[in-house]
């Protein structure tokens, strides 16, 4: 029995939406954006009727079950139950996507979330606590080559990074709207003024792929720029953080 191409064109639309599901949920362990999953299936849908509709005998085809139900008297019923379940769904569909929520979001943006002891950066393993910025004695020992460093810094600043954290590190770049959520404001005293310079080298390094996998998923945009960046022009750049915004980083605490 010849299945019709409607039919068809249904059945391969819910095998790559399902396809999708089972790849990220359970193969790559992953949660997919709502979003994101319909931008694949609108391209999905777009690319199968193109080809289903490729000549008048293959559109004629297509379209013949819905021409009859909507023509054929003898089909009255059908089409009766059509035009109200259809509307009636997407009603439904509208009203429970519009409804507001009181309840809390599943997962919580942790904004310092806690470093591991190790981490594996520029192919080598560092413990974190022992990790200091090479640079930072420079700032009583030599001021003149510490403030071409910062300049330095402020220079690779301005090439990778102003794009998302913003030009005045305030978190709102030319791409900072498009990224959920959006990048840290370093001017506010809740983000780098709270931390140490080998938290900065280690989450700038590792990038959000770095990110504690016990703790997962996280929700972060971070490239991974020790793939991008050399080791000193980092610490550069978190020189140019601290100085820029007047902070100063907090140092471990040693017994």
């Amino acid at each position: 029995m010849k299945i019709p191409r409607l039919l068809q064109a249904v059945l391969i639309l819910a095998g790559v939406y399902f396809g999708f599901i089972v790849v990220f949920d359970v193969l790559l362990d992953a949660v997919i954006p709502s979003s994101l999953l319909a931008m694949y299936m609108f391209f999905v849908t777009a690319g199968v009727f193109m080809v289903f509709t490729y000549d008048e005998d293959q559109t004629r085809e297509l379209v013949a079950p819905i021409k009859a139900m909507v023509e054929d008297p003898s089909k009255r019923v059908w089409r009766n139950t059509v035009f109200v379940i259809v509307p009636l769904v997407v009603g439904v569909g509208t009203y429970q996507q519009m409804q507001p929520s009181f309840q809390a979001p599943v997962e919580l943006r942790t904004i310092h979330p806690a470093p591991p002891t190790t981490a594996m950066i520029y192919g080598k393993r560092v413990k974190l606590l022992e990790l200091e910025n090479p640079f930072r004695k420079l700032e009583k020992e030599d001021p003149e080559q510490f403030g071409e460093l910062v300049n330095e810094g402020a220079v690779v600043y301005i090439e990778n990074c102003q794009f998302c954290h913003g030009d005045k590190l305030d978190g709102k770049g030319p791409y900072a709207a498009g990224l959920n959520p959006t990048p840290l404001n370093f001017q506010d005293v809740g983000t780098i003024a709270q931390l140490q310079e080998s938290y900065l080298f280690w989450r700038i390094s590792t990038g959000g792929p770095g990110l504690p996998k016990e703790a997962a998923p996280w929700i972060s945009s971070m490239p991974v720029w020790q793939d991008f960046l050399e080791e000193d022009e980092i610490w550069k750049v978190i020189l140019f953080l601290y100085d820029y915004t007047g902070h100063r980083p907090r140092s471990w605490e040693h017994e």
